[in-house]
């Protein structure tokens, strides 16, 4: 096993391919820094060893390439079902043991992930505070309610986990432990088996090391799910315009509650942007701050009524003061008051329209500054309201949102920004942190590793409506004799990176200009360096027509697990052809021919 082992999908693709690295050895690795690991209230329930390594025995009977998260270990908030495992939403008088997981849990482990455990949370999800305590400084809050969640991949126990994101439990612990936390679009991920939060808002949110990790795995949870009446199936949207427009509040309306280091971090992410190419816009933030009060102070409280008061009716004692206070205040709340609170709400999306007329992408603090725990259990319910300044509007305007690092305070405390989008921008919101992160840096979360740059740092960004994505490997790569086959078709490069090693890669005899054949083989494969463009059906079409033989348009593995069109080449044309696969690719490959 390599010494050090990372956690992020390319280091555990890299370490299987090169058969340094088992399922079966991965257990023993997560068991072991689990074990290690002072900080016990990460977990509610692990999975037996046992249990583990019968997961990791079945997958290495299967086809590796053939499952995109073969091997991958993942962590699970403890209120989402788990087959065998008890359900507690960190109540245990609430406990239940399920005998079907999740539908979403269910995705992920046919995909080949090895569920680990289920982690701790802020009781019924109700809170931003967080239960362990942070790996960056223990005084401070880990952020909630997902807080397990995310400390269980910041601390590199498991490459990514799941949590919930009503009001920002999936971004502010991602804030606070320098982690990547996608807040999907609504309904894009099941809720079903999910102990509801507020059923209309709640999603299921995923925490990774990367934009690229988060990527992947959001490819594989999304679907629509005929069985959750909240399920939505994806919108497909044209990609964002060039000259990105990006919003930001006006200084009036920032609040950091007395913490200069925060607005300094702010004002440093700002200086960033222009390193993306954004442009920059103010907006008023004025639409967006009224709406995120109605989640506490208007009837969606009635929404965590609704879904706990049968519990309650019996067990009013096993709720903790400060979840029982939330809860039962909406006791004193009508119809009328939840009428009054949807005609509110869309005044109010109607106003936040405006802004977005304005701009593309809303970019804010994740939370307006790091509480320490003192702070917070003196005083609990004003602190948790204050960490969903930036957050708690998200959900009810239907927008879709992505946490990401955004530096280290002087005490060595992560803070981090998020990017804000319509719904249904998931992808276009990872590929833009996938840059941001590439520019910023450093480890992944709590850990000793740097952030992997190169091919494949940036995740694939999801088709268009009416579009379809092509991989190329050859003399159609940018900058070579027959890329404005391309661009001539409007086609735009949407991903950089490598094949699955399934591939063996030959340099064609008489063929003008000079060109690659690509081979998939049954062993002996190696990953080659290519690019993905998206072009529109029509396009798509007319370039295929111009594809002469002996190369072909076939069905390519990206590194991702992925499938997408590409280039493949006739297995007759490898006569007297030369094998290349040793260089990854054709660039590497001219660069010593010339």
């Amino acid at each position: 096993m390599p010494s050090a082992l990372s956690l992020d999908f390319a280091a555990l693709r890299a370490a299987y391919a090169a058969g340094t690295l088992t399922p079966t050895a991965l257990v023993g690795e997560i068991l072991g820094r689990i074990e290690a690991h002072a900080n016990p209230a990460v977990w509610i329930h692990l999975l037996p060893r046992a249990e583990l390594l019968a997961h990791a025995r079945r997958l290495e009977s299967l086809d590796r390439t053939a499952l995109p998260l073969y091997g991958v270990p993942f962590a699970i908030k403890d209120n989402l079902d788990l087959a065998g495992a008890p359900t507690t939403a960190a109540c245990p008088a609430f406990a239940y043991t399920p005998t079907v997981s999740a539908a979403i849990v269910q995705r992920l482990i046919a995909a080949g992930a090895i569920p680990v455990g289920k982690t701790n949370l802020d009781q019924f999800a109700t809170g931003l505070v967080g239960v362990p305590r942070n790996p960056f400084n223990s005084a401070v809050i880990p952020g909630g309610s997902s807080s397990g969640s995310a400390v269980a991949v910041a601390a590199g126990l498991v490459s990514f986990s799941l949590g919930t994101d009503t009001a920002g439990s999936g971004r502010v612990p991602a804030g606070l432990n320098n982690l990547v936390g996608l807040k999907p679009t609504k309904g894009a991920l099941s809720t079903r088996g999910v102990v509801p939060a507020c059923r209309s808002l709640d999603c299921v949110s995923i925490f990774a090391l990367t934009c690229a990790d988060a990527a992947a795995v959001q490819r594989i949870a999304e679907a629509f799910d005929p069985l959750d009446a909240f399920s939505r199936a994806r919108s497909a949207l044209p990609a964002f315009p060039p000259g990105l427009r990006v919003g930001v509040p006006a200084a009036r309306d920032l609040e950091f509650f007395g913490d200069p280091e925060a607005a300094k971090l702010f004002s440093d992410s700002l200086t960033r942007l222009t390193a993306l190419g954004v442009q920059p816009v103010e907006i008023d933030f004025a639409p967006f701050r009224e709406t995120a009060a109605l989640l506490y102070q208007g009837p969606w409280i009635a929404e965590r009524w609704a879904a706990l008061r049968a519990f309650h009716q019996g067990h009013a004692d096993a709720f903790l003061p400060v979840t029982r206070q939330i809860v039962e205040a909406a006791r004193s709340l009508g119809a009328a008051d939840t009428f009054e609170g949807f005609y509110r709400l869309a005044a109010l999306a109607r106003r936040a329209a405006a802004e977005w007329e304005k701009m593309d992408v809303l970019l804010l603090p994740t939370a307006p500054r790091p509480y320490t725990v003192a702070e917070v259990a003196a005083e609990p319910l004003l602190l948790n309201s204050r960490l969903g300044t930036y957050t708690n509007f998200v959900n009810l305007l239907d927008l879709s949102a992505l946490a990401v690092p955004a530096g280290l305070r002087r005490d060595g405390v992560p803070w981090g920004v998020t990017f804000i989008a319509p719904a249904w921008r998931d992808f276009d919101l990872l590929a833009l942190g996938a840059r941001w992160h590439a520019n910023l840096g450093g480890n992944l979360g709590a850990t000793s590793t740097s952030l992997p740059s190169g091919p494949g740092s940036v995740p694939v960004v999801a088709s268009g409506d009416g579009c379809i994505r092509l991989a190329v490997v050859g003399a159609h790569l940018t900058g070579l004799p027959l890329n404005h086959q391309l661009t001539e078709r409007h086609a735009r490069l949407v991903w950089t990176g490598t094949t699955a090693p399934v591939y063996r890669f030959y340099a064609l005899p008489n063929t003008t200009p000079p060109k690659p054949g690509l081979v998939r083989v049954a062993g002996d494969g190696a990953a080659i360096a290519l690019e993905v463009w998206e072009l529109s059906t029509a396009a798509f079409g007319s370039f295929v027509a111009a594809v002469p033989p002996p190369l072909c348009i076939g069905t390519l593995t990206l590194s991702t697990g992925e499938s997408v069109k590409g280039f493949l080449c006739e297995p007759a044309a490898l006569v007297g052809a030369e094998d290349i696969t040793r260089f990854g690719g054709w660039r590497a490959y001219r660069a010593q021919a010339t």
